[in-house]
């Protein structure tokens, strides 16, 4: 009896050393794993951004977003990319509805209202057809790099400026629209973004 009650208590121990070395190290951890997925995040939303256009970290102060919605999007987040003393871009998180689903972008415009690139952060468009939107090998968004509100934001068979992901009209359409809110949203409040950049 003493045996199996010794037995039991050294059982009790271990486990609560075991627990106790478990708290700890995710106590110790949590820190780096948490700063190493706001890194990640980062590089993911700032991928659009070409080497060497800015020096600070844009995602540590987000900007207001004023009329988050927009006629086929909304605007859920705004940062600015400084080099120095000067903004170099504007970054606009969009969300938009797409074939399947929700399609999150990332999108870079420059202070002259230039769309310096974008980038799908979450899709779930079907597969080998709208999820091709992320393919690398396709390089669809590429299309709109340099591209500003003045071009013909469309498809080429609705009289646009735009070619169309082979098989998925319905995803390049909400793109394209998402786009072209983008920077109709920038133009608005061209203005505001650019002033609280220089005011700080």
């Amino acid at each position: 009896m003493n045996r199996l009650i010794a037995s039991t208590a050294w059982l009790i121990a271990i486990g609560g050393l075991a627990v106790s070395a478990t708290l700890a190290w995710h106590h110790w951890t949590q820190p780096a794993i948490t700063q190493a997925e706001q890194a990640l995040k980062e590089r993911q939303l700032l991928v659009i951004l070409p080497a060497g256009s800015y020096d600070n970290r844009p995602l540590a102060a987000a900007l207001q977003v004023p009329e988050a919605e927009q006629p086929h999007s909304r605007i859920i987040a705004a940062y600015r990319a400084t080099l120095g003393t000067r903004l170099t871009a504007i970054i606009l998180l969009s969300e938009t509805q797409g074939y399947s689903g929700v399609i999150q972008l990332s999108i870079a415009i420059a202070p002259d209202g230039r769309l310096i690139g974008s980038q799908v952060l979450e899709q779930q468009e079907s597969p080998g057809l709208g999820a091709r939107i992320i393919d690398p090998q396709v390089d669809w968004l590429a299309q709109f790099a340099n591209r500003q509100l003045k071009d013909r934001w469309a498809l080429k068979r609705d009289h646009g400026d735009f070619d169309q992901l082979a098989g998925a009209t319905v995803t390049s359409r909400a793109v394209i629209a998402a786009l072209q809110d983008a920077l109709s949203y920038f133009d608005k409040h061209r203005q505001t973004l650019l002033e609280d950049a220089v005011h700080e």
